[in-house]
Parts: C-alpha cells; sequence; structure tokens
C-alpha cells in the first residue's frame, strides 16, 4: 500500500507504474512469507488458506491497474 501511495504522488504514468511493479513483488514476498510461517508452524493451515486467498487477488488487481495506465499512456492521457 505505501508502494502505490508514494508512486501516485511522484505524479506521472511512468514512475507509478514503476511503484506498482514494487508493489506486485512485495505482494509475492507476503505470500512467501505464508508458506514459511505455515512451515514453521506459526499459523494453522485454515489460517493460512484463508490469507493465501485474500492475497490472491492482490497481484491481479496491480497488473490491471497496470495494464489501464500503459494504455493511457499509449492513448496520451494522465491518471491525474
Amino acid at each position: 500500500m505505501s508502494n502505490i501511495a508514494e508512486g501516485v504522488e511522484r505524479g506521472g504514468n511512468r514512475e507509478f507504474l514503476q511503484f506498482l511493479a514494487i508493489a506486485k513483488g512485495s505482494a509475492g514476498e507476503v505470500r512467501s512469507q505464508l508458506y514459511v510461517a505455515r512451515d514453521a508452524g506459526y499459523v494453522d493451515t485454515a489460517t493460512f488458506e484463508s490469507l493465501i486467498a485474500e492475497t490472491g487477488d492482490i497481484p491481479r488487481l496491480i497488473g490491471g491497474l497496470q495494464r489501464y495506465l500503459r494504455d493511457s499512456d499509449r492513448s496520451g492521457s494522465k491518471y491525474r
């Protein structure tokens, strides 16, 4: 969330796209750490499955926003 906020404040699609890519990578890191937490016994299987399901949409949603911004750049419009 912080990476997305920082990207918005930069004021242009190119930098916003860069920060969205970082945010998408961070979402992948969170998902990876959920596997570590489950394997180490810090979360039970039900909690793990719930969190993995909840975090599964995040990269897809960020990817959709990235596509929208790339298309906006091609058409010459800005997100602001």
